[in-house]
C-alpha cells in the first residue's frame, strides 16, 4: 500500500579453526531444517477458484519460508561458528515474534492473487475485482475479527493513477484492453500485515514499464538491510528505475521514479508505521534495524513522476497516533460521528477501511459523521494519488522481515 550498507554480526564465544559466511549459516540451518518433522507439508489441494484455508493445507501450522537472501556486503563480513552456534542462531532466527503468521498471511496473499491473476481480464467491474479478491482472502485466511483478516482495502489504480483507488458503491469503472492496472492488497494475521502488489497490463506496449518497475523493487529489496541507510536504498532504486525508457504510439518516454510516494515500514496492525523508504535520492539518513517489516513498493511513471491527491476518497484509517483519552476530549456534535467511531474502532481498529467495508456492516447515511471524524483528526483519509492523465503508473511491492541472520522476502513468489 503506497506512502506518501552495513549488516549485524553475531559473534561466538569458541573459536573454532575454520569461519563461515552468514549465508553458510543459512544454508546450514536449512539443511537442518529439512530433516526435522515439522517442515511445511501440504494436506490438501486448493481449489479453483481458492476456498480451502491456509490452515487445512498446513495442518501442521507451519508455514512455507519466503526467500532468503543475504544482507548487502554478507560475503565479506567473516565470522566464526561453531555447530552449537549454529543451532543457537536458528532459534534466534526462527524466533521472530509473528514470523509463522507472516508468513500464513504471505501464503494466503500469494494463493488468491494466483486466482486474481487469471480472473483479473478486460471486461471485468473494478467492483467485481475487489470483491473476488477479498472474498478469497477473507476464506483462506478464515477472517476473525482482529485475529485475522483483511490488511486493507484492495489496491486498483488504473493508469496515470499510482495508489489509494478502491471502488465505493455504484462505481461502474470497467477495465479496458489498454489499461494498465495496479492490484495492491494485504493480508493479516494477529495485526502481522503482508502488503504486496503487482501491475497487469493486456498490452505488451507496456513491457519494458513493468520491467523497470519488477527491478527497481527487486533493487530495493536486496539493497535493504540491518543498519542500512534509507536514503541509499532510495538512490539504487532510482538509478536503476530511471535506466529505463519506454516506447508509446512511436514517442520515446523516460520512465521515472514517482518521486513523492515511499515504501514504508509495518507494525502490528499499523500499516504505516513511522519509517518510509524512498524510490529516489533523498538525504533520509535513518537506518533500518534487525526485526523491523518493511514493504519495499516502487512506483515508475510515464508523466511527471510526482502524484496529487485527486478524486473521490475511499481509503480511511483511524488514528495510531492519538490515544483513547484524547479521542474522548474532542467534541463531536455530529451524533452520527460517535456511532460511526464506535462500529470503526470495534470492526478495524487502526486497520485502513473503505467504503464498501462500511456498507458490508450495514453501516447507512454515515458520510457526514465520517467528514467529521477527518475533519476532527480522528480518521485520516486517503484520496487517490495521481499522476497526469494520460500517463501511466506501475507498481510492484514485497513485504521484508529482517531477520538477525538474513533476510525473508515474505510475499515472494514464483510470479513476482
Amino acid at each position: 500500500m503506497g506512502d506518501n550498507s552495513s549488516s549485524s554480526e553475531v559473534h561466538s564465544k569458541d573459536q573454532p579453526a575454520e569461519g563461515v559466511s552468514k549465508v553458510e549459516i543459512i544454508d546450514a540451518i536449512a539443511e537442518e531444517n529439512e530433516s526435522e518433522s515439522d517442515n511445511p507439508k501440504v494436506a490438501e489441494v486448493q481449489t479453483d477458484p481458492p476456498t480451502i484455508p491456509i490452515t487445512k493445507l498446513y495442518p501442521n501450522q507451519n508455514y512455507p519460508e519466503g526467500e532468503i537472501q543475504q544482507y548487502p556486503n554478507d560475503d565479506t563480513m567473516k565470522t566464526k561458528f561453531n555447530k552449537d552456534e549454529i543451532k543457537r542462531l536458528e532459534k534466534q532466527e526462527i524466533g521472530f515474534e509473528g514470523l509463522n503468521d507472516m508468513r500464513r498471511a504471505a501464503e494466503v496473499h500469494r494463493q488468491v492473487r494466483r486466482h486474481a491473476r487469471e480472473f483479473i481480464k478486460p471486461g471485468k467491474t473494478m467492483t467485481s475485482i475487489a470483491e473476488s479478491i477479498e472474498n478469497a482472502t477473507r476464506l483462506l485466511v478464515e477472517e476473525k475479527g482482529f485475529e485475522a483478516g483483511i490488511g486493507f482495502p484492495t489496491g486498483l489504480s488504473l493508469n496515470h493513477v499510482a495508489a489509494h483507488y478502491t471502488p465505493n458503491a455504484g462505481d461502474n469503472i470497467v477495465l479496458k484492453q489498454e489499461d494498465v492496472l495496479k492490484v495492491d492488497f494485504g493480508v493479516h494475521v494477529n495485526g502481522r500485515i503482508v502488503d504486496s502488489a503487482f501491475t497487469m497490463t493486456f498490452d505488451s506496449k507496456y513491457d519494458k514499464l513493468l520491467e523497470a518497475v519488477r527491478d527497481a523493487t527487486n533493487t530495493g529489496v536486496k539493497a535493504a538491510g540491518i543498519d542500512v541507510r534509507l536514503c541509499d536504498i532510495g538512490e539504487q532504486i532510482q538509478e536503476v528505475m530511471e535506466s529505463y525508457e519506454i516506447e508509446l504510439n512511436g514517442k520515446t518516454y523516460p520512465i521515472k521514479s514517482v518521486r513523492n510516494l515511499c515504501g514504508h515500514n509495518i507494525a502490528p496492525y499499523i500499516i504505516h508505521s513511522g519509517k518510509s523508504v524512498p524510490i529516489v535520492k533523498n538525504n533520509d539518513t535513518t537506518r533500518m534495524e534487525e526485526n523491523e517489516v518493511f514493504a519495499i513498493e516502487t512506483f515508475g511513471s510515464t508523466g511527471r513522476g510526482l502524484v496529487v491527491e485527486e478524486g473521490v476518497c475511499s481509503h480511511y484509517a483511524k488514528s495510531s497516533s492519538l490515544t483513547q483519552q484524547q479521542i474522548n476530549s474532542i467534541p463531536l456534535r455530529v451524533p452520527r460521528a460517535k456511532s460511526l467511531l464506535g462500529s470503526i474502532t470495534k470492526n478495524f481498529g487502526t486497520l485502513p477501511f473503505c467504503r464498501r467495508y462500511l456498507d458490508r456492516l450495514g453501516e447507512e447515511k454515515y458520510l457526514l459523521g465520517l467528514k467529521t471524524l477527518v475533519d476532527n483528526g480522528i480518521v485520516q483519509d486517503y484520496p487517490p494519488l495521481c499522476d497526469i492523465p494520460g500517463s501511466y503508473v506501475a507498481q510492484f511491492e514485497h513485504t521484508i522481515v529482517l531477520r538477525p541472520g538474513c533476510k525473508e522476502v515474505v510475499s515472494r513468489g514464483d510470479d513476482y
